[in-house]
């Protein structure tokens, strides 16, 4: 196909970046955009593997905290998140959620649980979540490292990183690019970085990243070939 039908169907707008990276190479630029796709491709996957076991691992702590329907009845009254305007948001995104569900006739735990955002497992590390739940949820992650002076280990900095994951998540499912750096050029760098916090927090969770995504995980070789390109 060529650069000019490409350009008609994304449009010259969103094209224009990878040709700038490329050194005005329309055909470099094709590839890069090929490229950005399989990376994106290959990060989401990871990432839903991410959510998935940091969702689980909420629900653990939780369930033990608050009992089964937990999610549900922060949200009823009596519940930890009836009467704080501090979570107002939270609230009404889990009310609706369940409100959808129950009149649907569907209503289960389980399937509270899977339809709500990435967003909401983040914002449960925020101060005022964290502080309405017990404090409870740091014990999602039984291996991260022991505060210090220089860095507090704490629900906060668990907050930051999955806002940056959460981040990554929102570009990759709106279609925007993961493969430049700033000035425009190609660069890895952003992908990996992130790349490098799911492997850690992986960890931090008692997670064996590297067994549980054999055969998913590609990001260094698509990265290290894009990069060659």
């Amino acid at each position: 196909m060529k650069f000019t039908e490409i350009e008609d169907i994304f449009s010259a707008n969103r094209m224009r970046k990878y040709v700038n990276a490329c050194g005005g190479n329309t055909r470099r630029a094709m590839t890069l955009y090929r490229y950005n796709l399989k990376l994106s491709q290959e990060m989401f996957t990871l990432i839903s593997c991410f959510e998935v076991a940091l969702r689980n691992r909420i629900d653990k702590q939780m369930t033990a905290r608050f009992g089964g329907d937990w999610l549900r009845d922060l949200v009823m009254p009596g519940g930890a998140f009836y009467n704080d305007r501090n979570v107002e948001r939270t609230k009404k995104i889990i009310l609706n959620a369940y409100n959808e569900l129950n009149n649907s006739g569907n209503y289960s735990h389980s399937k509270l649980l899977a339809v709500m955002e990435f967003g909401i497992w983040k914002y449960l590390f925020s101060n005022a979540h964290y502080r309405l739940t017990g404090r409870v949820l740091l014990q999602a992650f039984p291996q991260k490292p022991r505060s210090s002076a220089q860095v507090q280990y704490d629900h906060n900095y668990i907050f930051h990183e999955l806002n940056f994951i959460n981040n990554i998540r929102n570009r990759i499912a709106h279609h925007e690019p993961i493969c430049f750096g700033n000035p425009v050029c190609i660069d890895s760098t952003y992908a990996l970085s992130h790349y490098s916090r799911m492997m850690t927090l992986f960890q931090w969770m008692d997670i064996d990243a590297p067994t549980l995504l054999y055969g998913l995980d590609h990001v260094n070789k698509v990265c290290g070939q894009m990069m060659l390109i």
